[in-house]
């Protein structure tokens, strides 16, 4: 198991952030869905699913009791990407806890808003995959990667 850092939980935080959650059905299709309400706690992802009877749902059902892996991918507002691997282990349906969330959401989002289940995704690989990100990483690793022009071009910027 990998450590949420800071930053990301920042970033998780912040409203303008995209947070897309993917997940194979029982076939090993992907079902790929926005989800505004994951977020981090200590370190594990968390996300508050809506609705019963959402796809997502029923393939998180799947992957957990098939110990499946899952992928996030989050897109902060300076357009930084982050891709997660991670696992979930454990979901929430009832109880005190489960009260005080639904009753939050319901505060966010409408008293006409439910809330299914309390899902923990515990992440196994944390990479940041933003293209300046990558591109300086595959610049440093892989230097004969490059086009020959593009190699060209730093020879002649470093005289």
């Amino acid at each position: 198991m990998v450590k949420i850092n800071d930053e990301l939980k920042q970033i998780l935080d912040e409203p303008d952030t995209l947070k897309v959650l993917a997940v194979n059905n029982r076939e090993g299709v992907p079902h790929v869905v926005f989800k505004g309400t994951l977020h981090a706690e200590d370190n594990q992802f968390v996300f508050y699913d809506l609705l019963q009877s959402s796809e997502i749902n029923k393939n998180l059902v799947n992957t957990i009791w098939f110990e499946k892996k899952l992928a996030i991918n989050i897109l902060s507002k300076d357009r930084r990407s982050f891709h997660i691997v991670g696992t979930p282990v454990k979901s929430v349906t009832a109880g005190k806890y489960f009260e005080s969330v639904y009753e939050n959401i319901q505060e966010r989002f409408g008293r006409d808003t439910d809330l299914n289940a309390i899902w923990y995704i515990e992440p196994e690989q944390i990479q940041e995959v933003s293209f300046a990100y990558r591109q300086a990483e595959q610049r440093e690793k892989f230097p004969i990667l490059a086009h020959l022009d593009q190699i060209t071009r730093r020879d002649d910027d470093d005289e």
